[in-house]
């Protein structure tokens, strides 16, 4: 990353916490193995809990469209999760035969390692991808639920303590293919539903090879966005991997002249050195990550200096501890990390929990609405009021699900 880059990256995210570079560091970053060597440092902290916690059963619950997870001990304690529900529609399969049960015998505090056992266990790395790690944060989300509840602890406690108690989130449209009008009228009312001082939108046709998803459309939609909020308002956008190299660049300089804070997915997210060439080119941040299930993938371009902000998504890349450890990583090198939230489920206390619990996040943590799963908290209101969300406290994650929502939902089979 080049010094002025650099410097570009800090102002334009001057609100967040941004780690200083260690001595001798140099505009280069940290070595690779200092970079895995971060990674590779304990995150769960169980070394409180004084007895086994032996996992009994996990079964999987559906109702309607949602998907829960049980994690059940030997001694009946009960631990929670909702899963990605757009997701585990498919994949379903694969938690049933080939998560779930190898967490039966376990010792509930022995999940970190455990996470990498289960990728070994009978050649679950071959079927390595979002239809894998969907299903294991799943499993990972409930046995924290167990360990918090059994141990009297937050999970936020149990993977190293809040930083933060509310963080300041930005509504994100998903809207594609409608006018720069009809976007702007929208990105207006979530603002106003929500408080939020920042919003993201999107760009382009998703990963459509430099077309865009009506004629001008993004040419015309960042000025006007820009024009419509005012220089107050934090803007990001994303891409979806719409652009080559060559086009990712030409409106990323559009964005840049009219004060972008970043700059998502440029281009397709497995064309690595395309995304470091867009990175290298501008003065917008560039983040990526949303995709990348492979914490090999992350080292790389962390260590490469590919991108200015990573985003490791909760569920695609495999639970709170995997995605913890991107998060190092990037602070290791000097980089920003921020959450893409999966849009169902629990997504946005999800990735609210984890800008609370990281030190270098940026200073908006995406938020695209409430979940269908009706949930209740002691300590928070889970809503966002004034563009912030508190986040809930006590065992576990701090939540109940609506004991009679549980009791419609069916276990199912495989």
């Amino acid at each position: 990353m080049s010094a002025s880059r650099r410097s570009f990256v800090r102002s334009a995210l001057a609100c967040s916490i941004v780690p200083s570079f260690a001595k001798g560091q140099g505009p280069s970053g940290p070595t690779a193995d200092r970079i895995r060597r971060a990674a590779e440092r304990p995150i769960l902290r169980s070394e409180s809990i004084d007895k086994p916690i032996v996992i009994d059963s996990m079964e999987l619950l559906r109702n309607g469209r949602e998907y829960l997870v049980l994690a059940r001990s030997m001694d009946g304690a009960e631990g929670w999760s909702v899963a990605n529900s757009m997701h585990m529609l498919v994949t379903y399969p694969i938690f049933l035969q080939r998560v779930a049960p190898f967490f039966k015998g376990k010792d509930a505090r022995a999940l970190e390692p455990l996470l990498w056992e289960l990728y070994r266990h009978n050649d679950n790395y071959k079927y390595q991808g979002l239809a894998f790690w969907v299903c294991a944060a799943a499993a990972e989300f409930a046995v924290l639920d167990l360990l918090g509840k059994v141990a009297s602890m937050s999970v936020a406690d149990l993977l190293g303590g809040l930083q933060r108690s509310e963080v300041a989130v930005y509504r994100a449209s998903g809207n594609r293919g409608n006018s720069p009008e009809e976007e702007v009228v929208y990105l207006q009312k979530i603002v106003l539903e929500s408080g939020a001082k920042a919003i993201k939108f999107r760009l382009g046709g998703r990963m459509s090879k430099n077309a865009d998803s009506l004629p001008g459309r993004t040419e015309k939609l960042i000025p006007l966005v820009r024009e419509t909020f005012g220089k107050e308002m934090t803007l990001y956008a994303d891409s979806n991997g719409s652009y080559d190299a060559h086009e990712a660049i030409r409106i990323g300089r559009i964005m840049e002249e009219h004060d972008y804070a970043f700059y998502e997915e440029p281009c397709r997210f497995d064309h690595f050195e395309e995304t470091k060439e867009v990175a290298d080119a501008l003065r917008i941040p560039i983040a990526w990550g949303e995709q990348e299930f492979s914490e090999e993938g992350f080292r790389w371009m962390i260590a490469h200096q590919g991108v200015d902000i990573v985003q490791p998504d909760l569920h695609y890349h495999g639970g709170f501890i995997r995605s913890l450890r991107v998060a190092r990583m990037a602070h290791e090198a000097g980089m920003l990390c921020t959450p893409h939230m999966s849009g169902s489920g629990l997504g946005y206390l999800d990735a609210a929990l984890f800008a609370a619990i990281i030190p270098n996040p940026v200073p908006f943590t995406e938020y695209k609405g409430s979940t269908d799963v009706p949930i209740t908290s002691a300590s928070s209101g889970l809503r966002v009021e004034a563009g912030k969300v508190r986040l809930p406290t006590g065992p576990g994650f701090g939540i109940t699900i609506d004991p009679s929502f549980v009791k419609a939902a069916r276990v199912l089979e495989t």
